[in-house]
């Protein structure tokens, strides 16, 4: 025992300062994109052409956070990646931006606030994803991110479940089972789309073996875009929309 106590003093706090204080990002982490709208048409063109998810519209300016799969081929002139990981929007159509999103708690329902403030349990299905988005989804669960801190956690059963987290394609075969889950969570129930794949498709935009948009088969509440969300995304969109606090 003396020798953990030990080590915890060694070591220190390990858990992230945030929400009380903000966090910065690797330098070569992508985040929210800024677009430079006084740039020439010709490279913007360019960008739009070039871009594997058809995520960029040349005329209007602006680009598909529900496609982007933050690869950075367009990143120069046209388009700067920040180190703003904040993403989480609460409407598909908020994702189609120039670089500003709207303030995410002042979208937060009253109603989630009031149910799920102080205790929210969620349940994962991966629809057919390449376990990317699971993967720094799992981590929240770390000491670093320490989810269960703010009265967040992820549940075996979909019976004890207040919210549907989804990430993949929805691919045929997880069609039903992922409708089946959704059926067998209790009232009321928020759902979160998290990825593009589960927004839009992502790299498998088009294909006919996948569904490749969540809210055309249940309502999404929550979008979380990414390639994949980095794991302060999900912690900054599931705090701020659930609890309905502007956290930094």
């Amino acid at each position: 025992m003396l020798k953990i106590i030990g080590t915890r003093l060694n070591q220190g706090m390990r858990t992230t300062p945030w929400p009380k204080k903000p966090v910065t990002l690797a330098a070569s982490y992508r985040g929210l994109p800024r677009l430079n709208d006084q740039c020439d048409a010709a490279i913007i063109g360019q960008c739009a052409e070039q871009c594997p998810q058809q995520a960029i519209d040349a005329a209007a300016k602006t680009i598909d956070l529900g496609r982007c799969v933050f690869c950075g081929d367009c990143a120069g002139d046209f388009v700067r990646f920040t180190n703003d990981f904040r993403l989480g929007c609460a409407a598909r159509s908020d994702l189609i931006t120039a670089g500003d999103l709207p303030d995410l708690a002042s979208r937060a329902k009253e109603q989630w606030r009031k149910l799920f403030g102080r205790s929210l349990q969620i349940r994962q299905v991966s629809a057919g994803g390449c376990n990317a988005c699971e993967a720094d989804t799992n981590v929240l669960g770390t000491p670093f991110f320490d989810l269960s801190r703010f009265g967040i956690d992820f549940v075996a059963s979909p019976r004890h479940a207040d919210a549907l987290h989804v990430t993949g394609p929805i691919s045929k075969n997880m069609k039903s089972a992922l409708l089946d889950t959704y059926a067998a969570m209790p009232e009321p129930k928020a759902v979160i789309a998290a990825g593009c794949c589960a927004i839009s498709g992502g790299p498998f935009y088009g294909s006919e073996e996948i569904i490749g948009d969540l809210n055309s088969l249940i309502p999404v509440d929550l979008y979380i875009p990414g390639c994949p969300p980095h794991p302060m995304s999900t912690l900054h969109a599931l705090v701020t929309f659930f609890k309905g606090r502007a956290e930094r």
